[in-house]
């Protein structure tokens, strides 16, 4: 970490900056891939605060150990009780198929190349690009992700660069060349001096 730091300091004067008033980097990793999953689909198209509390609730209703088995033996009235969409139990329970019946090997997942956990978790309905590059960082804990799809990411850019507007992706790719192969910590970075989503 201390040559990520080092070498993102070195390339780009405003993270310069912003990794100087944010401290250390302290990504918490979460092991458990199917519950990370679970999360990254609750916390779709939703504020923080309210994804949070669907998320409490959804462990909550698991007794806090989140496992495809238990998920699939919920009934759907008591999903929805806890402020899921149709579509989010849809997607959580084929999911929660694919990691039973071995669509999904969550011990594989860890060996494969960022191209390949993206591939294999694509397969599952309702998780895309997004999904599957929240779940590199928060789950596999991968140091080279750019989180292109995630608009906190983007404001936190727009702010910090001092752009008009939102930055389109040939914008985001340009920027983000001088991050190379720490893209996931810059991204980190400027997620807390935004303060926005870095809680996921």
């Amino acid at each position: 970490m201390k040559e990520a730091l080092a070498l993102l300091s070195k390339n780009d004067t405003v993270l310069s900056r912003i990794i100087a008033e944010n401290g250390a980097f302290t990504l918490e990793v979460k092991r458990n891939r199917f519950e990370s999953l679970c999360q990254a689909i609750i916390y779709q198209q939703l504020s923080m605060k309210a994804a949070a509390g669907i998320y409490k609730r959804f462990r909550a209703l698991h007794r806090w150990k989140i496992s495809p088995q238990r998920t699939l033996s919920l009934k759907k009235t008591s999903l929805r009780k806890v402020g899921l969409s149709e579509r989010k139990i849809e997607y959580i329970r084929d999911l929660a198929g694919k990691f039973s019946d071995g669509t999904i090997d969550a011990r594989r997942l860890g060996e494969m190349s960022d191209v390949e956990v993206i591939e294999t978790l694509t397969k599952v309905r309702g998780i895309g690009e997004w999904t599957s590059h929240m779940f590199l960082i928060f789950s596999l804990g991968r140091f080279d992700v750019l989180p292109i799809g995630d608009l906190g990411f983007r404001r936190a850019v727009m702010e910090a660069y001092g752009l008009e507007s939102i930055p389109s992706d040939e914008q985001l790719l340009a920027i983000s060349e001088r991050w190379r192969p720490y893209r996931t910590v810059a991204a980190w970075y400027l997620w807390r001096s935004a303060d926005k989503g870095i809680e996921y």
